[in-house]
């Protein structure tokens, strides 16, 4: 079944290391809220005629900056235009300084169901450093609270990959992470992207990312100390208790039709993408004053579409099916890259299960997944399978 997306692109503040797409100024909230309702009416027939969603996921941004009046109106649409399975996973992320105990009594009484909430770390010095909007205290007060008020499916997330002297800070991180007793955890390798603070910084000589031997044994140490848990890594940054996977993630990562509502939003329909104009006064304008939603679509060729599932399958604790990138992609990537498959299994970084056809990365190859994906890419594609 399909899934619905909706972004809200709103924070109280910028942090240094983010290159979504959000503005620090609330003052259009209401109008884009009434702009997602309207373009959901407009678009609510692209996954089909009523289609039944089995997941919604609140991203952006904040989402937890929404107000309860907000939040209902959405489920509103939502549940005008569509059915929700019934065991719909209902996704909002949140900051902690916004899980106030009324905040989330709010949230309990929707039909969300699940708590995406972005800790990032329980250093002060570090949060300071990212400009994140919550305290060291808050990132545990907000699960505990969460917790009391009835969610039980939370997620957390956590970045690793921080300057620091040593390793003792991310080890207290895990330790307090695996306390919290959550279902799910997602940890990611600080990234510098274009057009954030700390890409500034950095080329102005103010910041210096940590070498890659640093950022590969923080990698390493997020490894034990979530396996020794519990956890099972079923995607490189994605981590669970044995059945919690997040079920909207993954849909994507398998290729699952979605719809994407809001400023910046993407949308799949099964072969093809449409991006939604990351500018949030045009995209109120083009919705509630031309019934236009401004998009742009991307038609995908067969090797987009594989090379689309080489880099999400890799990923993926399921790893690339050879025989489906042969058999339903139209590409014999074992024949057009057997010297590098070859040489990825002598260095240890991959192995192919003979029986199933199977490319999996191991954990020195997960340290390398995009670089792998790009050197597998296919740039001369001779099946037309359109």
């Amino acid at each position: 079944m399909p899934g619905l997306y909706l972004h809200i692109p709103f924070c109280k503040q910028a942090c240094h290391y983010c290159d979504f797409h959000f503005s620090t100024s609330t003052a259009l909230k209401g109008r884009l809220v009434e702009a997602i309702v309207k373009e959901m009416a407009l678009r609510k027939d692209y996954l089909g005629p009523r289609p039944t969603l089995d997941t919604v996921y609140f991203g952006g941004g904040t989402p937890s900056l929404l107000t309860v009046s907000e939040l209902k109106a959405l489920f509103a649409a939502i549940t005008t235009h569509f059915d929700l399975a019934p065991n719909a996973e209902i996704t909002l992320e949140a900051n902690p300084d916004d899980l106030t105990p009324a905040k989330l009594a709010e949230l309990a009484a929707s039909l969300i169901n699940r708590l995406s909430i972005g800790l990032q770390s329980f250093h002060e010095p570090h949060l300071r450093l990212m400009n994140r909007a919550h305290t060291a205290p808050e990132s545990a007060t907000a699960v505990l609270r969460a917790q009391e008020a009835g969610f039980e499916n939370i997620s957390i997330d956590l970045i690793y990959g921080i300057p620091a002297a040593g390793h003792h800070i991310w080890e207290a991180d895990l330790a307090n992470a695996l306390a919290l007793n959550v279902p799910h955890i997602s940890a990611y390798s600080l990234t510098i992207e274009p057009g954030t603070a700390f890409e500034s910084w950095q080329r102005k000589g103010r910041f210096a990312a940590p070498p890659d031997e640093f950022v590969a044994t923080q990698f390493e140490l997020l490894l034990k100390a979530l396996r020794g848990a519990g956890y099972e890594q079923y995607e490189i940054s994605s981590f669970c208790r044995p059945g919690r996977e997040s079920r909207h993630n993954s849909a994507y990562w398998a290729g699952v039709p979605y719809l994407g509502l809001g400023p910046s939003a993407h949308s799949f329909d099964g072969r093809n993408r449409l991006a939604t104009l990351a500018n949030n006064p045009q995209y109120v304008a083009a919705v509630l004053e031309r019934n236009e939603v401004p998009a742009t679509l991307d038609q995908l060729t067969p090797r987009d579409r594989a090379n689309e599932y080489l880099l999400t399958s890799l990923r993926t604790s399921r790893g690339t099916s050879l025989a489906h990138l042969r058999d339903a992609l139209g590409h014999d990537l074992a024949a057009t890259h057997a010297p590098y498959l070859a040489h990825l299994v002598a260095h240890g970084w991959a192995e192919i299960e003979a029986k199933t056809k199977t490319l999996r990365l191991t954990d020195k190859g997960k340290l390398l997944a995009d670089q792998i994906a790009l050197e597998l890419f296919i740039t001369d594609f001779q099946a037309d399978l359109s």
